[in-house]
C-alpha cells in the first residue's frame, strides 16, 4: 500500500490502524484537530514504519469544517499521492438525556461524524475514481446498528453513516473503489473515558456488560477485514451477529442492485 488517509489519527482506533498501515510500509497522513496530538502520534507511528522511504505527515484539520478538510486532503494527495485507503475514524459522542442535551450537541455530532466523513470522501474520491482504485472505510459504531439509551444524539449520526455506506457502495463498485463500513464495541480510546463521565446511569447499567476492546485489536480487526473484502466489519461476536440479524436481506439485495446497476450501465454503453 502506498498511501492511506486517516482521519482522526491523532488517537485511539485511527492512531492505532495507522499503526498496523505503518508496519505494512505504509506511507500515511494523518488528519486531526490537535497539532500536539498530531506530533506525538507522528513519532510513534514513523519509529514504526519498515524503510526509511515511509512518510508520516500530519494535517491539522476540524473534519467538521469543509474546507479545512478537503484542503488537508487535498494536500495529503499533492504530498503523497492518490490514496489508495481512506478512513474516516474522527468522531464525538456526547451521551446524555435527551430533554438535557443542548441541541448544539446534537449538530456538532452530526457535524462531526457524519459530515466529517462525507467531506473526506468528497475530497479524496475523485483522485481515487481517476485512479480506479481503493478503498473507503467509515468508522461507525456498534451504536449505528441499534439505539441506545441515552445516545440520542450519537446514535443517529452514525446510523446515518450506514446509509451513506450502503448506498455508495452500489455506486462506486463499478469505478473500482470498494467501501466498508465498521461497527466497533466499545473501545478502551480517550473518547470512551470522556463518555463515562457523563452517560446517565441508566446508560452505564446497560452497557456495563460489554466486553471493553483495546484500540489495537480493533484495528486488527479492521484491517483483517480490509484484506477479505468484507463490507461490513463488525469486531467480536455479539457485533457480528447484531450485524447480520439487523439486516438479513441485506446481501440478497446488494446483489440485487449490483445486477441492475450492470445491466443498466450495458445498455447505455450500447
Amino acid at each position: 500500500m502506498k498511501h492511506a488517509i486517516v482521519t482522526g489519527g491523532s488517537s485511539g482506533i485511527g492512531k492505532a490502524t495507522a499503526k498496523l498501515l505503518a508496519q505494512r510500509g505504509a506511507n500515511i497522513s494523518l488528519i486531526a484537530r490537535d497539532r500536539s496530538k498530531l506530533v506525538l502520534a507522528q513519532k510513534e507511528i514513523q519509529a514504526l514504519t519498515i524503510n526509511p522511504q515511509q512518510q508520516i505527515l500530519i494535517f491539522v484539520a476540524d473534519v467538521s469544517q469543509r474546507q479545512q478538510i478537503t484542503t488537508a486532503i487535498q494536500n495529503a494527495i499533492a504530498n503523497l499521492g492518490t490514496p489508495e485507503l481512506l478512513i474516516t475514524s474522527a468522531g464525538i459522542a456526547h451521551p446524555g438525556y435527551f430533554e438535557e442535551i443542548p441541541l448544539e450537541v446534537f449538530e456538532k455530532t452530526m457535524a462531526v461524524n457524519y459530515f466529517g466523513s462525507l467531506y473526506a470522501i468528497k475530497a479524496a474520491l475523485p483522485a481515487m475514481e481517476e485512479a480506479g482504485m481503493g478503498k473507503i472505510v467509515l468508522i461507525s459504531s456498534g451504536a449505528g446498528l441499534i439505539g441506545i439509551y441515552g445516545y440520542t444524539a450519537y446514535c443517529p449520526s452514525k446510523f446515518a453513516l450506514r446509509g451513506l455506506a450502503e448506498s455508495l457502495r452500489g455506486e462506486l463498485k463499478p469505478k473500482g473503489v470498494g467501501v466498508a463500513i465498521v461497527y466497533p464495541p466499545d473501545t478502551d480510546t480517550p473518547q470512551l473515558a470522556a463518555e463515562s463521565k457523563i452517560k446517565p446511569p441508566e446508560t452505564k447499567n446497560i452497557t456495563a456488560t460489554a466486553k471493553v476492546w483495546s484500540a489495537e485489536a480493533v484495528a486488527i480487526e479492521i484491517l483483517r477485514g480490509i484484506d477479505r473484502g468484507r463490507f461490513a466489519i463488525a469486531p467480536g461476536t455479539e457485533l457480528t451477529w447484531l450485524n447480520r440479524l439487523h439486516s438479513p436481506l441485506a446481501p440478497l439485495l446488494n446483489w440485487y442492485f449490483d445486477r441492475i446497476v450492470k445491466q443498466t450501465n450495458s445498455i447505455s454503453s450500447k
